[in-house]
């Protein structure tokens, strides 16, 4: 009986390990992730298989249909070669005429999302990853109930992982009010349908389909309150780009729930920024946002400086950030000095000291956490969800909104600016046992 039952697990382990390596080989990876998945199936297949299952899985396009985009104006001149890239890759056009407010300090952001929420008359269509149980989160919650009460149709999107600590009851008291509220990927799945990998990271609040509040930053006091040594970044978007964010947000609702409809902007702005957002995902047949930051950077001339809380690059941004660098591009990385996971802090290292040999200038923020996910290459830049990592690029919902526009761009840079001098240049050197497990998260990395 033993025997048989050993043959039985034998033959299953091989069975579940053979079958998660077909999938692994089959789906679109980078080759490093590849071989991380099937060195660590074929060294423990029983555990890695169900891991694979559970966490594994990358694009998903059956649970998850591509993103319907509707028709918007684009720019009425030849638009940058990002821009043309990434409309290749199916993405809406870059449009002009936008009006954008950046909200660099947690007042600013704050008096703008509370500014958003009070003036919608019909509707808010929101998505969050994070909600905290915290005085930001029931402020926030409670002036949604206000609007629900008022007859604003009110719809709330939260990742399940992400809302773990979310203020239940407020929140079933905005449910009576006649809210919507809907968890993304929640936990309860059949195993082999990627959910538990597959995180909506995305922070977006439409107001009335004309205003949108979004960028990097969740609800929560470290993200809104000013006592808090959090640096952040987020902003208020008018004008024609704001359709993308209405389509965004209705196929994250149809995908957990019935069938919304796209609903059109109305085109009303006069503003002077041209912008393009950029979602990524599993709703996104290819990985635009990543190909085209590869191509930015090899295209660069001038400078590419990031901002970022966690750095795990891929191997095509760390190769592509790595050659600008050598061929005399300013190559700034701006990260804190310790971010809110630790894990992410063991990864980076081995990727920030390959760079710097090669001519980058890492920057550590000295105190607080920098959560800000923004970037500028020469004369475009961006700013939203999107960290510079792996899960970002390849896993994760997200979104990104390029700039195209001269003073959005120098606005961007002369934030960095001034926190360049609140930070520690160059990278610190391991210890050996340190510099050993760096190491091993490396090899980790593109499956983290």
């Amino acid at each position: 009986m033993i025997l048989l039952t050993s043959h039985i697990l034998v033959v299953l382990g091989v069975v579940m390990g053979g079958f998660a390596m077909l999938i692994v080989l089959q789906q679109r990876r980078s080759p490093q992730s590849a071989a991380a998945w099937v060195m660590f199936i074929l060294l423990v297949p029983y555990v890695a298989s169900l891991v694979f299952f559970a966490f594994g899985f990358r694009k998903h396009s059956a649970r998850f249909p591509p993103i319907h985009f509707s028709q918007i104006r684009a720019v009425a001149f030849d638009p940058q070669p990002v821009a043309k890239i990434l409309q290749a890759f199916g993405m809406p056009p870059a449009s002009q005429d936008n009006h954008l407010s950046l909200h660099f300090m947690p007042a600013e952001a704050r008096d703008a999302l509370f500014r958003i929420i009070a003036q919608a008359q019909t509707r808010l269509d929101i998505t969050l990853y994070l909600l905290d149980d915290d005085a930001s989160g029931h402020e926030f919650v409670e002036a949604l109930i206000e609007r629900a009460q008022a007859g604003v149709a009110v719809r709330l999107i939260l990742d399940r992982l992400g809302s773990l600590r979310r203020p239940k009851a407020a929140l079933e008291r905005l449910r009576a009010a006649g809210a919507e509220l809907r968890y993304y990927s929640p936990f309860l799945h059949r195993l082999g349908s990627g959910h538990l990998n597959l995180r909506n990271h995305r922070k977006l609040i439409i107001a009335d389909l004309a205003c949108v509040w979004a960028g990097g930053r969740n609800i929560g006091n470290a993200y809104l309150a000013e006592a808090q040594d959090w640096i952040d970044l987020s902003f208020s978007l008018q004008g024609p780009a704001v359709q993308t964010y209405i389509d965004l947000f209705a196929a994250d609702w149809d995908v957990i729930g019935s069938a919304s409809g796209t609903l059109i902007a109305p085109d009303a702005a006069a503003g002077t920024v041209i912008a393009q957002l950029v979602p990524s995902g599993p709703d996104t047949p290819e990985d635009p946002l990543h190909d085209a930051l590869v191509s930015a950077i090899h295209r660069a001339e001038r400078s590419i400086w990031l901002t970022t809380p966690y750095f795990l690059p891929t191997e095509p941004l760390l190769q592509a950030l790595g050659t600008a660098a050598r061929r005399g591009v300013d190559v700034r990385i701006m990260l804190p000095q310790t971010s809110n996971q630790w894990v992410a802090d063991l990864a980076r290292g081995a990727f920030l000291r390959d760079l710097d040999e090669d001519g980058c200038l890492v920057l550590r923020l000295q105190k607080g956490m920098l959560h800000a996910k923004t970037g500028m290459i020469d004369d475009l830049a961006w700013v939203g969800s999107a960290n510079f990592d792996v899960r970002s690029m390849l896993l994760n919902f997200e979104s990104a909104l390029m700039l195209y526009d001269t003073d959005s761009v120098a606005v961007l840079r002369a934030w960095f600016s001034s926190l360049e001098p609140l930070c520690a240049q160059g990278v610190v050197k391991p210890s050996p046992p340190r510099r050993f497990v760096e190491g091993l998260f490396r090899l980790g990395a593109p499956i983290l």
